[in-house]
């Protein structure tokens, strides 16, 4: 194996770790916690679910690792045809494609279903949650917790 050979091998090595590494997203669930979040007092509303819409959640920013990633193996990979001037339109076109497939892998790796919830709180409020869908059965006229954390986030919880 040539030092060439060796090199590309590491790089490719080190993208596909950055792009998992990348697209894991903290979970948004409602029965997920951070080990931030343990310990915490949270303040505790109580009500009853008016309905439940499943949305979708995406990542607000993408990292570009996806992006980078994809460009780097396509390159690469668009490198080894032809020779001479064909072996680098190869791997400019190879990059080209391969950072447009890594962006939409990103993306389709990045994004959750959701769960738009509507609850009347006790006190008579109208709030809208959304939360990541996580098997918890929610459904219209259940009541439900709505626990706000120090930071204010807000999560349904099940009674």
């Amino acid at each position: 194996m040539t030092s060439l050979h060796r090199l590309m091998a590491l790089a490719l090595t080190a993208t596909a770790l950055s792009l998992a590494a990348g697209c894991a997203a903290p979970s948004r669930s409602g029965s997920v916690y951070s080990d931030r979040d343990a310990r915490q007092p949270m303040q505790i509303q109580t009500g009853t679910i008016q309905g439940v819409r499943e949305v979708r959640i995406e990542r607000a920013q993408p990292t570009g690792v996806g992006t980078a990633a994809g460009a780097v193996v396509g390159g690469v990979a668009g490198s080894t045809v032809g020779g001479g001037r064909g072996s680098i339109v190869g791997a400019v076109v190879g990059a080209v494609i391969g950072g447009v497939a890594g962006s939409h892998i990103e993306k389709n790796t990045s994004d959750r279903p959701g769960l738009e919830i509507t609850v009347r709180t006790d006190d008579g409020r109208t709030l809208a949650i959304v939360q990541e869908a996580d098997g918890q059965r929610l459904e219209p006229g259940q009541r439900v917790r709505l626990l706000t954390d120090p930071r204010g986030q807000v999560r349904v919880s099940a009674y």
